[in-house]
């Protein structure tokens, strides 16, 4: 199949690409490389290097006639949501839309979306949280993910463009950006590797469900093949604290930095854990790689590229 991938040169889309590569599809990246790096796609991709807010993105479309659209590209850093939300509703509302729009005209059949587990729960009611699960997102960026949840409802409704919505935990391995405020085993990883100091913002018993990216890119792949509009949690099910994270990763490093901890963030999400048992049930997606594993591989990769 003729697939377009957005972000497709970033962390959890490069995994993506890979994987439809290897699966025998023609694939396509468009990615603006503010963060996804050019190394990290595919040689047997085609990079185009565009914004997918640009108003000439319609010529790719033409061009290349997508089958399918994975759109990974995104604002993705909650706190910058907070701080500027004009600029993530504009990336992550009006570029989506710009996509669907093109999308429409070429006659694209599915449309794979990145959408959040975390975010887009808000404060849980239980735990693990289901698809059913109350949607209260606390930040900007929850609120764009849902927002474009409902657009795909739309476009499916009365265009009849089929999607996948994959709501992902929070992902983490190997070509994960050590920089800015997302990715905490990334950041604490190359801080201890090369000597630094990792903080631990607040009493670090916050926890997150923590899922290895070559496990979300193979959840991609299944969503392929599957013909009806729908919404599944990809995630493990299994709550860890940024504490047992840290002295975790301590113990793989060899680091023997202390724990350090700073003041807690403000609104920052106390609990996030999701059931991805719908999934599993439905497209016979599984979680391959524990915790431990994920972190030895991610800590060498790491180590690679220091």
């Amino acid at each position: 199949m003729k697939i377009l991938v957005t972000g497709g040169a970033g962390f959890i889309g490069s995994h993506i690409v890979d994987a439809l590569v290897a699966e025998g599809h023609s694939v396509v990246v468009i990615d603006n490389l503010s963060v996804g790096k050019k190394e990290h796609v595919n040689p047997k991709a085609e990079l185009i290097v565009a914004d997918i807010r640009d108003d000439g993105l319609g010529q790719h479309f033409e061009k290349h006639r997508f089958e399918v659209v994975y759109h990974e590209a995104a604002q993705m850093d909650v706190r910058k949501s907070v701080t500027d939300p004009l600029f993530d509703a504009s990336v992550n509302i009006l570029g989506t839309l710009n996509l669907l729009q093109h999308s429409l005209r070429v006659g694209t059949k599915k449309f794979i979306f990145a959408s959040t587990g975390g975010a887009i729960y808000g404060e849980q009611d239980y735990f693990p949280a289901d698809e059913n699960h109350p949607v209260r997102p606390l930040s900007p960026y929850g609120i764009t993910k849902l927002a474009v949840e409902k657009y795909l409802f739309y476009y499916n409704e009365v265009h009849h463009l089929s999607y996948v919505s994959l709501r992902y935990a929070n992902v983490y391995g190997p070509r994960q950006s050590p920089h800015g405020e997302a990715g905490v085993i990334a950041i604490f990883t190359e801080k201890m590797l090369s000597g630094g100091q990792p903080v631990i913002n607040g009493d670090g018993k916050q926890t997150r469900d923590y899922v290895y990216v070559g496990d979300v890119a193979k959840a991609n792949v299944l969503a392929l093949s599957y013909d009806r509009p729908a919404i599944f949690n990809v995630g493990t099910g299994v709550e860890t604290d940024v504490n047992e994270l840290f002295t975790r990763l301590r113990t793989i490093t060899g680091s023997k930095c202390p724990e350090q901890h700073a003041p807690a963030k403000m609104g920052e999400q106390l609990r996030s854990v999701i059931d991805a048992s719908n999934i599993s049930k439905t497209l016979g997606w599984k979680q391959t790689v524990k915790l431990e594993e994920g972190l030895r591989q991610t800590v060498e990769h790491f180590k690679t590229k220091a």
